[in-house]
C-alpha cells in the first residue's frame, strides 16, 4: 500500500511524557510525512511550536482516558486546547451516561461539536469499542452522526482491547459518508495498519508508525 504515513496520527499518551519525547514525535512527524501527531493536553502548545509551518495536524485529547467528566470541563477543555494550537479534538465520550440509556451523550457532542466547528478545528469521539456490543457500536454510531461529530474513533488504547477489523467495518457500515473512522489501540504492524484501512479506518491512531512506514517498505 502506497502512502500509508498520509494515514497516521503518531501518537504519544504514555503517563511519563517527556519534553524529548514531544521533540522526536515532532521530528518523526516530518521525516516520515505522517498527517498528524497526537498528544495530551499539556503538550499541545510545545508540540505547535515544534511543528511550526509544517503541515502536521496537532490532535489533543478531551475527557481523557475515562470520559466521565463533566460536560462543562469537556467544553473548557476543548476551548483551551484549541486556544492552545490544537486543530482536531479527540473527546472520550460518556460511556457511563450512554451504558445508563441517557439521552446526553447526543446532547454533549453536539455541544463539543458546536465548539469544534465554529473554530473550524475537527472533532474525533472515542467511544470505546471494547466496552461495547456491537448493537452498542452501532447505537455509538448513530448517536454520534446525529450529533454532528467529524470522526469516530476506537479505543483510547487504555482498554483491555484496541482496534479490530470487525467493529471498523461495522462502524463504516453504520456511519454515513462525511463521518470519517480512526482507528486506534494495538496497531503495531503495517500488516494491521493495511487490514484496518481496507476495513473502513481513514486515519490509524498509533504510537508505532515509524515501524509501521517502516514495515511498508518491505513489501
Amino acid at each position: 500500500m502506497k502512502n500509508i504515513e498520509r494515514y497516521i496520527e503518531q501518537t504519544v499518551l504514555k503517563p511519563q511524557i517527556t519534553d524529548s519525547d514531544i521533540e522526536n514525535l515532532v521530528a518523526e512527524a516530518k521525516k516520515y510525512g505522517f498527517v498528524g501527531v497526537c498528544v495530551p493536553p499539556f503538550w499541545v502548545k510545545k508540540t505547535k511550536r515544534e511543528i511550526g509551518d509544517s503541515p502536521i495536524q496537532l490532535v489533543t485529547v478531551v475527557g481523557f482516558p475515562l470520559g466521565y467528566n463533566m460536560t462543562e470541563t469537556k467544553l473548557f477543555e476543548t476551548e483551551l486546547a484549541i486556544q492552545s494550537g490544537a486543530d482536531e479534538i479527540d473527546v472520550v465520550w460518556s460511556i457511563t451516561a450512554f451504558k445508563s440509556e441517557m439521552n446526553w451523550p447526543k446532547i454533549e457532542l453536539a455541544r463539543l461539536a458546536q465548539v469544534c466547528h465554529d473554530h473550524e478545528k475537527i472533532l474525533k469521539v472515542i467511544i470505546e469499542t471494547a466496552y461495547l456490543t456491537d448493537q452498542e457500536i452501532v447505537q455509538a454510531c448513530k448517536i454520534c452522526a446525529e450529533a454532528g461529530v467529524d470522526y469516530v474513533k476506537t479505543s483510547t488504547g487504555f482498554a483491555p482491547e484496541g482496534a479490530k477489523e470487525n467493529h471498523i467495518r461495522l462502524m463504516r457500515e453504520n456511519l454515513p459518508s462525511s463521518v470519517g473512522i480512526k482507528a486506534s489501540g494495538g496497531i503495531k504492524t503495517f500488516e494491521k495498519a493495511v487490514k484496518l484501512i481496507a476495513a473502513g479506518a481513514d486515519r490509524i491512531g498509533t504510537s508505532s508508525g515509524v515501524e509501521i512506514v517502516l514495515g511498508s517498505k518491505d513489501v
